[in-house]
């Protein structure tokens, strides 16, 4: 029923506690040997039919050194079969992104690194690639660890450089990249690198990198969300009112009230606590627009289903996301107000994705489960 735990080795006198204190979101770490007798478990035969599908992000990359430097190709997915014909050339590389939505096998390694919150986790993505493959220079803005997975890759780092991006190249790859420390990876090893430091990773033999990678959202992009967000819930219909409007000595002055009453119209929905909570929680949970869910043909009833519960497992589908925080849990972009004495439950299936038989015996917390079966959130087993 459970996957078999995978157990992260930190070398001596670094654990999770301190990692966090000196590197996370600070300084790179090396750490040799994190998952002693790691096997990939992803041929590429697995991830190039991954790469075929619609509901699969993916992408090829090739590249040839010529005359003025290298120069890169991309073919985005879903890759046809003369696109995965190239995968096997040298430096070709194939990156599957959002592995872990499409293949249950990997979520031990995602919970190796469980002393990140899941609201700050992202994805799973895998770089499979010919020897001399790779993407070329570039910085991230977000944190990962780069798992080495099969074969050989050596890394390239440096934590002060030149910024200028190569023009009209289909990946932002920097121009003038000089590497101030390189590390070379083997199975088992990772490197984290935080976010701005700029790295380029090379295969030297056709293998394999697993990058767990976390979610970092621009001011931007939350003021986007949130904004549509409260769009959605405002009555935009109320209009600004003033009967007990007085006499102003300056017709061309913005008065304290008119301000104050401006603000308050506006106040109830968009400054509103307990709302934008709710707008993280259904923000950090929301799918990707690739995620597909299988909903079953012939749902069983109600009745049945809570029958169900008392002999088997509830585990979360591989693209479930599930957080949260009161008393209200937040599943694929949807929040779901329960009460108290079913949170207990509910917290367990977010942090562990599966709940043992006879967990659910609260009748709101039947209700919400079997609504998430009906939708493909999560199945029995």
């Amino acid at each position: 029923m459970t996957h078999t735990a995978l157990m992260l080795h930190w070398p001596r006198g670094l654990d999770a506690t301190r990692f966090l204190q000196r590197h996370w979101q600070k300084e790179p770490l090396l750490v040799r040997g994190a998952f002693p007798g790691f096997r990939d478990g992803l041929p590429r035969s697995r991830l190039a039919a991954l790469a075929s599908r619609e509901d699969v992000e993916s992408r090829l990359v090739s590249h040839a050194t010529a005359r003025g430097g290298d120069r890169y190709r991309v073919d985005h997915g879903p890759l046809g079969r003369r696109q995965l014909a190239r995968i096997d050339r040298p430096d070709a590389t194939i990156l599957v992104q959002g592995v872990n939505l499409h293949v249950p096998g990997v979520r031990p390694v995602l919970d190796a690194f469980g002393f990140i919150p899941l609201a700050r986790r992202d994805d799973l993505m895998v770089s499979d690639a010919s020897p001399g493959g790779g993407v070329g220079p570039h910085v991230d803005s977000y944190d990962v660890f780069l798992l080495q997975a099969r074969g050989r890759r050596l890394w390239r780092i440096a934590r002060t450089f030149d910024e200028t991006l190569v023009e009209d190249a289909p990946l932002k790859q920097l121009a003038h990249f000089e590497a101030e420390d390189e590390f070379l990876l083997e199975p088992g090893d990772f490197l984290y690198l935080p976010p701005g430091v700029a790295h380029d990773g090379v295969a030297l033999d056709a293998c394999a990198t697993w990058s767990i990678g976390f979610r970092a959202p621009s001011a931007g992009e939350l003021l986007h969300g949130w904004l549509s967000f409260v769009e959605d819930r405002f009555d935009g219909d109320e209009r600004y009112a003033d009967p007990d409007l007085q006499l102003q000595r300056s017709g061309a002055w913005l008065s304290d009230q008119f301000v104050e009453r401006a603000r308050g119209l506006l106040g109830r929905a968009a400054f509103d606590e307990s709302m934008f909570e709710r707008f993280l929680g259904e923000y950090l949970t929301e799918p990707k627009d690739s995620v597909r869910f299988r909903a079953p043909s012939r749902p069983r009833s109600i009745e049945a289903f809570a029958a169900w519960l008392r002999q088997r497992h509830v585990v979360l589908a591989p693209a479930t996301a599930m957080l949260h925080r009161g008393r209200c849990v937040y599943v694929n972009g949807e929040a779901w107000p329960l009460p108290a004495r079913a949170m207990p439950g509910a917290a367990r299936l977010a942090d562990r994705r599966e709940l043992a038989p006879g967990a659910c015996i609260d009748g709101a917390w039947i209700e919400a489960l079997y609504d998430w079966y009906c939708s493909g959130y999560l199945v029995l087993r």
